[in-house]
C-alpha cells in the first residue's frame, strides 16, 4: 500500500477518502482553495495545501496546481473523489505520468466512456441494451429533426461529453427538438468545448436504475445491489435508494449481468456505475452512461452491503487482491443530499450565509457525510451533507429516514430539508412507485 495520497477534491467527498484512508494508516493530503480553506475536510487531513481561488478554473480543476502540490507534498497517490477532475482523462494521464498511483480507472476506460456516442457503440458491441438512437454527432438541428423522426418522439438531447445532467433536455415535437438541440449545442461548446450532441429515445415516467461495479486488480468486475436515482432536479440526483423497490429478481439479474458486461467491455478498474434507464412496465431497460468515478451515492451501496468502497479503491489501485464474499443487500438504505438554497423570483442557486447553527440526527442507522459545520460560510458549492438511513427493510428505513430528516436542525442558510420531508410524506414515494418526474409533481 502507497504511504500518502492526496485528495483532490473537496466538501463531504474529500473527508470521506481522508477517513478510509487515516483508518488505513495512509498520510492524508488536502488541496483547498481559499474559499473552503475552514472546511472540516481540510482540518482533517494530516496536510493541506492551498491551490487557488474559488472559481473551479483556478481551484479544484487546475491541474497543475493539484500536480505541484502532490510534488511539494511527496504525495505517493492521488484520489480523485467524484466530480471535478475525477472523469477527466488528461488528468489522469498526467498524474501516472508523474509516476503516481491513480486512484481510478486507466485513463483509456475514462476517455472511451466520456463521450456517450463512443460509449453507446461500445455498448451495443457488448451486447448491453441500449436505447434507439444516434450512432455518430449530431451536426445541425436540420439533421437533429430528421433522426428524431427516424427515432420517435419523445427524444432526449445530449451533450455527447460532460456530466452531471447538464444540458439534456427532452424534446417532444420539431419545435421543441429544435429550442433543445440549439440549447445543448450551445452548453456543451461553452462548458465542455465540444459542441458534439447525441440523440436517442426519450421513455416518459421512466426508473433511472445504477449498478454499482468495482473492477479489479486481475480484470474481473464484480456488481453490486442496484441504486435508484429517480428523484431528480434538472436531471441532477438529489435521493435515492438501494435495493430499488419494484424490480423484479429476474430484471435485477439481467441489469448485473450487463453492468458486467459493460465494465468489461471497458476495461473498468475501481469504483464505478453503469446508469440505466428503465421503462415503466419495468420489463426494458437501456443503456445510459457509465460513470467511472466513485459516485456519490456511494454510501447506499456500503450500508446494505457493509462493503468500504473507499477502500476498496485504495486495494485495487495498489494492486492487491481484492475478496469479497458477498454482495448480496441486507436491508435497506435511503440517502439524501441536502442542500443550501437561495430562492429567487425565477431562480433557485446557493446561498452564501454563515451556517449558524448544525446539529445532526444521530441513532441506529444514521449516517451523514458532511462538507461543512457550524460557523462555515456556504461558498459555491451548495451540497451541505449527505444523509443516509438504512433500515431492516423500506417502511423500517422510511421511518429511520422521518425522524432523521426531523432530527436535522441548520440555521443560517435556508436548505431543501423541508422538500425532503414533503418527498418521504409523498404517497407515490412512499409506496416506491416513483418515477424520474416525482419533483415536478410534488
Amino acid at each position: 500500500m502507497f504511504e500518502s495520497v492526496l485528495v483532490a477534491n473537496r466538501g463531504e467527498i474529500a473527508g470521506r477518502v481522508v477517513h478510509t484512508a487515516r483508518a488505513m494508516g495512509v498520510k492524508t493530503i488536502a488541496v483547498h482553495t481559499d474559499a473552503d480553506a475552514d472546511l472540516p475536510f481540510v482540518a482533517e487531513a494530516d496536510e493541506a495545501v492551498l491551490i487557488g481561488v474559488a472559481d473551479p478554473a483556478h481551484g479544484y480543476l487546475n491541474i497543475p496546481a493539484i500536480l505541484e502540490a502532490a510534488h511539494r507534498t511527496n504525495a505517493r497517490a492521488v484520489h480523485p473523489g467524484h466530480g471535478f477532475l475525477a472523469g477527466d482523462a488528461e488528468f489522469a494521464r498526467a498524474v501516472t505520468a508523474r509516476g503516481l498511483v491513480w486512484i481510478g480507472p486507466p485513463p483509456l476506460t475514462i476517455a472511451r466512456t466520456g463521450d456517450k456516442i463512443n460509449a453507446r457503440n461500445l455498448m451495443k458491441e457488448a451486447g448491453v441494451p441500449v436505447a434507439p438512437g444516434v450512432w455518430e454527432p449530431v451536426p445541425d438541428a436540420r439533421t437533429a429533426a430528421e433522426e428524431a423522426e427516424r427515432i420517435g418522439y419523445p427524444v432526449m438531447v445530449k451533450p455527447a461529453a460532460g456530466a452531471g445532467g447538464v444540458g439534456i433536455a427532452a424534446a417532444h415535437d420539431e419545435t421543441t427538438l429544435h429550442a433543445a438541440y440549439l440549447a445543448a449545442r450551445d452548453h456543451a461548446e461553452r462548458l465542455f468545448g465540444r459542441p458534439d450532441i447525441l440523440l436517442e429515445r426519450y421513455v416518459p415516467g421512466a426508473r433511472h436504475i445504477e449498478v454499482p461495479i468495482l473492477g479489479l486488480a486481475d480484470g474481473t468486475v464484480v456488481a453490486f445491489p442496484e441504486r435508484d436515482c429517480s428523484v431528480q432536479r434538472h436531471h441532477r440526483k438529489i435521493a435515492g435508494e438501494s435495493p430499488a423497490p419494484g424490480i423484479t429478481p429476474p430484471l435485477r439479474a439481467r441489469m448485473l449481468a450487463a453492468a458486467v458486461r459493460a465494465g468489461e467491455a471497458v476495461g473498468h478498474r475501481g469504483a464505478g456505475a453503469v446508469e440505466f434507464v428503465v421503462d415503466p412496465a419495468g420489463r426494458e431497460f437501456f443503456f445510459l452512461e457509465l460513470n467511472t468515478d466513485l459516485q456519490a451515492e456511494h454510501p447506499l451501496t456500503e450500508a446494505v452491503t457493509g462493503i468500504d468502497l473507499v477502500e476498496q479503491q485504495f486495494r485495487v489501485a495498489a494492486g492487491e487482491a481484492v475478496s469479497l464474499t458477498s454482495t448480496a443487500p441486507r436491508g435497506h438504505a435511503l440517502q439524501f443530499h441536502v442542500h443550501a438554497l437561495q430562492f429567487h423570483a425565477h431562480a433557485e442557486g446557493p446561498s452564501q450565509d454563515e451556517i449558524k447553527v448544525w446539529e445532526e440526527p444521530v441513532g441506529d442507522g444514521i449516517r451523514i457525510d458532511a462538507g461543512y459545520a457550524e460557523g462555515n460560510t456556504v461558498t459555491a458549492y451548495p451540497l451541505l451533507a449527505t444523509l443516509c438511513v438504512h433500515g431492516d427493510d423500506r417502511d423500517h428505513a422510511l421511518r429511520r429516514a422521518r425522524a432523521a430528516v426531523d432530527a436535522f436542525h441548520i440555521e443560517g442558510p435556508r436548505t431543501d430539508l423541508p422538500f425532503l420531508r414533503a418527498l418521504l410524506d409523498d404517497p407515490e414515494f412512499a409506496k416506491g412507485t416513483h418515477d424520474t418526474g416525482i419533483v415536478g409533481r410534488l
